[in-house]
């Protein structure tokens, strides 16, 4: 059995969208022999109530730090004014399944599609109608989309990647864990750069 790079993530998760450039540079670098698995974290249940006040603070000021520590990275603030946030990162997920459904290549385009949206577009991914907007962007097909959007299915598959990523004791995301024939391991998130990453995930393959 080959070795298999877990990435957990949620598409609403900001730090993820702040590492989008040292992974897609990472990812781009690996042995091909190294498998490579996307799993999705399920940050926020759902939810139909507005995001508390509180929250909302402590997502912006994220933004803000995120901005200041990487180089490149910006986000749209009107959305705090645009939408109406809801704590519910769980439709992004589905969203993602229900695109990979597709084809596997959808995986990392609704993704970020989902991300450009949120944080550049003032879009709310919270929202079936964003989600559904944006498969058809990307070109899906809308009935089957729709769909499995919130199907029963698509929830099930959801959770057990969930399950996954504490069974690998995924502690936040983003994370990337190298599983090897007996261990996984951690690999430390780089935000500025892949070297370090990639360095280390060679030599643990090499041992």
């Amino acid at each position: 059995m080959n070795p298999t790079l877990y990435y957990v993530h949620d598409p609403m998760c900001s730090w993820c969208w702040g590492f989008e450039a040292a992974r897609r540079q990472l990812f781009g670098r690996l042995p091909q022999n190294l498998h490579v698995r996307r799993l999705l974290g399920g940050l926020a249940a759902d939810t139909d109530q507005p995001m508390s006040d509180e929250m909302r603070a402590y997502i912006q000021h994220a933004w803000h730090a995120i901005e200041q520590k990487i180089a490149g990275k910006h986000f749209n603030f009107d959305f705090w004014s645009a939408c109406q946030p809801r704590r519910a990162t769980w439709p992004a997920c589905r969203a993602v399944i229900a695109a990979r459904r597709q084809g596997e290549e959808y995986d990392e385009k609704m993704t970020t599609a989902i991300q450009t949206a949120y944080y550049t577009q003032a879009r709310n991914p919270s929202d079936d109608a964003t989600l559904i907007e944006l498969a058809d962007e990307l070109g899906l097909n809308h009935t089957d989309f729709t769909a499995a959007l919130n199907s029963d299915e698509t929830q099930r598959e959801l959770l057990s990647e969930m399950e996954l990523t504490t069974e690998l004791a995924a502690r936040s995301f983003p994370s990337l864990l190298l599983k090897m024939k007996n261990s996984v391991r951690t690999i430390p998130i780089n935000y500025a750069e892949s070297d370090k990453m990639f360095m280390l995930i060679t030599r643990i393959l090499d041992e």
